[in-house]
Parts: structure tokens; C-alpha cells; sequence
């Protein structure tokens, strides 16, 4: 039986969605979970890059390590292999509901849509910010994965 599976997809692939992917890989070890994971972008800007290095630094904050991670974007495969597609904002969701198959399109949703207060909300771009954005973008993160994660352990 194939594992339960999430893909989280943002812009570039380079901020929002490695922090999510990277998050949630951390509630699944942290609740003994068997998950794929994996995230990706809707764009071709940053295909093959490292995530951007204020990402990676509040990562580490955060005891994660995604030095490694590799930005790609999303594929028509995606589609048939992961049970849950995550945007981070509204733009990511339009994007995907164009690339979706029709048979697919229950399959994504805005990641805060797991937080009940916080359904319909966008995990802000920090891209063009400071550092502070990116941790405010980690917090929002972490507290839809951890809720994203009791959702997975419901379903």
C-alpha cells in the first residue's frame, strides 16, 4: 500500500515550500508517521537551485536541514502521485487548478485551510522581504503542518 503523500508547491520553490516540506517531515517523525513528501514550484525561475539562503538559516533555527533540497517544478505526474497538493497562497492554488487533471482538483488546497480559525489564508511570500518575514512565513508553516499532520492521522 503506497504511502499517504503531500506536495507542497510555492513560486520558486526556493522559500515557502521547502520550509513546508521540511516541516512537515518533522511532524511526521515526530508523530511516527510514514509520509512522502515532497514540494515544488509552479514557475521555471529557480529550477535546479538551492532553497534561498534566508530559508535555510531559519531552518536551521529550527533544528532542519534543507541545504540539500533542490527546487523543481510541478510535473503532470504530480497529479496521479500525491494524495494531497498544498499551495501556499491563492496564486499557487489558481495555478495548480489550471494544471490539475478535472478528476484532481479535490485534491488541493491552501495549506492554512488545516487550521480551522485560519481557512482561506495565505502563508505570505517573504521572498522580497527581511528576515523576520521568513520566520513569520516558518511559524505560519509549522502551525499548518503540525494541524495538516493531526488531519493525516485522522483521515
Amino acid at each position: 500500500m503506497p504511502l499517504p503523500s503531500f506536495l507542497f508547491v510555492c513560486t520558486g520553490n526556493i522559500c515557502r515550500s521547502p520550509l513546508a516540506e521540511a516541516a512537515m517531515r518533522a511532524e511526521a517523525s515526530k508523530r511516527g508517521l510514514a509520509l512522502d513528501i515532497d514540494s515544488a514550484a509552479t514557475g521555471v525561475w529557480h529550477v535546479g537551485e538551492a532553497p534561498d539562503v534566508r530559508a535555510r538559516r531559519v531552518a536551521k533555527r529550527h533544528g532542519l536541514d534543507i541545504d540539500s533540497y533542490v527546487a523543481r517544478q510541478v510535473q503532470e505526474e504530480d497529479f496521479e502521485r500525491f494524495d494531497h497538493i498544498i499551495a501556499l497562497d491563492s496564486g499557487h492554488m489558481r495555478a495548480l487548478r489550471r494544471l490539475a487533471p478535472e478528476t484532481e482538483q479535490d485534491r488541493i488546497r491552501l495549506l492554512l485551510d488545516y487550521v480551522p480559525e485560519r481557512r482561506g489564508e495565505e502563508i505570505s511570500d517573504p521572498f522580497y522581504g527581511k528576515e523576520v518575514d521568513f520566520e513569520t512565513a516558518w511559524q505560519e508553516i509549522a502551525l499548518g503542518c503540525a494541524s495538516l499532520a493531526s488531519f493525516s492521522l485522522d483521515s
